[in-house]
């Protein structure tokens, strides 16, 4: 199985990659205004590449429940000198977290090579014939709903067969209508994207399903609000939970971990990785 996104090649089985979040925002949930000045983005995400990032995930609009939208204009301020001055810095792969078109495109000329498109439900185009203009990598996530609102009251009648129904109809979609190749495409069943906590345990504990496309598989859970209502852990004491959803989706068949915590989900993916490999030579 390969994963091209212009430029660079992934071809998996590998070691997992961790992909680094680099939130060029005031206001997400995590790290808000931690990162906000392009100076701060930058040497943030090149510590992460120094920790393990094989990709950099870098968003200009919070996509937490409740978040407020920000026109393109303050998007394309915040994230496109990052984009520039990332990949003149580093040979990693640069990662634009969007649902805006426009600023995809822009992202993708400054350096970018994936789009991580939230908003991969939509009904319009646009997003995807930039993707296959460019020959991006392209991460499709199912998500119910939009962010602002998408938490009020989510509902499935099975949420992971309707997250795999997503999948195959947005594979169709993407293969026989929009010049996308197979190679390009990540799927992300969007753990906390318009789900309950039951929802979200339901697609962890299923993510094996998910495999039967032959495509890349991303999970990101880090630090998500779904790990308090579970265990009661606030925002800084969630990294264990992180941790433990990380290794248990690589044993799982997930090939791509987003966290906020590069240093040790790498750790915590390659000890998993070790003890697979031991049990598989048995």
């Amino acid at each position: 199985m390969i994963f091209r996104a212009r430029q660079f090649e992934f071809r998996f089985p590998r070691p997992a990659l961790v992909m680094g979040i680099v939130n060029v925002t005031p206001d997400s949930f995590s790290d808000g205004g931690k990162f906000l000045a392009a100076d701060a983005a930058v040497a943030h995400a090149l510590e992460l590449v120094g920790q393990g990032a094989k990709i950099l995930d870098i968003g200009g609009e919070s996509t937490r429940p409740g978040a407020e939208p920000v026109s393109e204009a303050e998007e394309l301020r915040r994230v496109i000198p990052v984009i520039e001055r990332l990949a003149a810095q580093t040979k990693v792969a640069l990662s634009i977290d969007t649902l805006k078109p426009a600023v995809a495109r822009a992202a993708l000329a400054a350096g970018a090579s994936i789009v991580n498109d939230v908003g991969a439900n939509r009904a319009g185009d646009a997003m995807w014939q930039i993707v296959a203009e460019f020959h991006a990598g392209y991460i499709c996530m199912h998500a119910q709903g939009s962010p602002p609102p998408m938490q009020q009251n989510p509902a499935y009648t099975d949420v992971v067969r309707e997250v795999g129904e997503f999948f195959s109809e947005r594979l169709m979609t993407l293969l026989n209508e929009t010049g996308i190749a197979a190679e390009q495409v990540v799927l992300d069943p969007g753990i906390g994207f318009g789900k309950t906590l039951e929802h979200n345990l339901q697609l962890l504990a299923s993510l094996r399903s998910f495999t039967k496309w032959r495509r890349p598989l991303l999970l990101g859970v880090s630090r998500k609000s779904f790990i308090e209502k579970l265990t009661g852990a606030k925002l800084n004491e969630r990294l264990p939970a992180s941790l433990a959803c990380a290794t248990l989706a690589v044993a799982s068949g997930v090939q791509i971990i987003r966290t906020h915590d590069v240093a040790e989900t790498v750790q915590a993916v390659r000890m998993a990785e070790a003890i697979l490999q031991h049990a598989n030579v048995d």
